[in-house]
């Protein structure tokens, strides 16, 4: 089995981006533009957001039996990722219809047939074992589960994207190094606790660091940037501010920055800062992977680019 930089097991997904002027009231009327379909899935944008910076990259996913398959698969292709697509034969691909504003926020809606579930037996050991980095959205909970057992015992690093929590989750997080999770997430994962309230980020982190014993427990913030804790220490990076067409995966592509970067052995500070400019300028264009940035573009926003408001302190403060 080749060896590459990174391996990701997750979601796929078939956008129909669908904008409008404002977000619909309950019975209302809202004219809809021009709709375009496009490749994204959370673990999928990932992957291909850092085989375009040069990683060697490898997918693994599952998709029905449609048109939308044959989408996935050229796009991995033409890109150089190694895909390996399993497929449900009688269903159709993960489909997310997603109305964007005029502001460029975006609401999500998704379906996801239940046989499209990827299955602990289906993973092999060597596509995991045979990479410098494991990430997971944690979606299919027992085959995330098997991947990061299979790379914590070779010592690979495993991230993990939650924007839910998905049953059975909590067997996975004890194999997870870096956790990247929204906002909520943290203080739903922290123990039970009359200590603190659950959207208490500087106790829930802690908590959850503790509670799992990864590396890293950090919440994406939107445009309020990314705070994560260490175990010794806090680091913020706030959001850049750039001038936003789509926030469609913003997220996906924060964990690719935060991947490259940690691949790159750069310090904790500049992995979350990295991660907020590329995250910034792929909310530039339309789609999960439109605004997919170039180096040198990431580079440049790094230096000179103005940055929202801090709403934490800097990344010295300690707990």
């Amino acid at each position: 089995m080749e060896q590459v930089d990174l391996v990701g097991v997750g979601l796929n997904a078939t956008d129909t981006l669908i904008p409008v002027a404002h977000y619909p009231a309950r019975g209302d009327k809202v004219e809809i533009r021009p709709t375009t379909i496009l490749p994204g899935g959370q673990t999928a944008t990932a992957v291909i957001a850092c085989q375009q910076w040069g990683l060697r990259t490898r997918y693994v996913g599952k998709v029905g039996g449609d048109s939308a398959a044959a989408l996935h698969a050229a796009e991995f292709s033409r890109l150089g990722v190694e895909a390996h697509l399993l497929t449900a034969p009688d269903c159709p691909s993960q489909q997310a219809f997603i109305l964007i504003d005029d502001s460029g926020e975006r609401t999500v809606l998704w379906r996801r047939d239940h046989r499209l579930a990827l299955r602990p037996e289906e993973l092999q050991r060597d596509w995991i074992i045979h990479s410098r980095a494991l990430h997971l959205d944690g979606h299919d909970t027992r085959a995330a589960a098997q991947a990061a057992a299979w790379a914590r015992a070779a010592s690979v690093p495993v991230i993990a994207d939650l924007d839910e929590l998905y049953p059975g989750v909590e067997a996975l997080l004890p194999n997870v190094d870096y956790l990247i999770a929204s906002r909520d997430i943290p203080g739903k994962l922290a123990p039970a606790s009359g200590e603190f309230s659950s959207d208490d980020l500087q106790k829930s982190l802690p908590a959850v660091h503790r509670r799992f014993g990864c590396r890293l427990t950090a919440a994406t913030l939107g445009t309020d940037g990314v705070l994560a804790w260490d175990g010794a220490q806090f680091y913020y990076a706030p959001a850049f501010h750039v001038e936003t067409v789509d926030t469609t995966g913003a997220g996906d592509v924060f964990h690719a920055g935060f991947i490259y970067a940690l691949l790159q052995g750069w310090p904790l500070q500049k992995r979350l800062d990295f991660a907020c400019a590329a995250a910034a300028l792929n909310c530039t264009a339309v789609g999960a992977r439109g605004g997919i940035a170039p180096l040198p573009a990431i580079d440049r926003l790094l230096s000179t680019g103005p940055r929202h408001a801090s709403v934490f302190a800097p990344h010295h403060t300690t707990r």
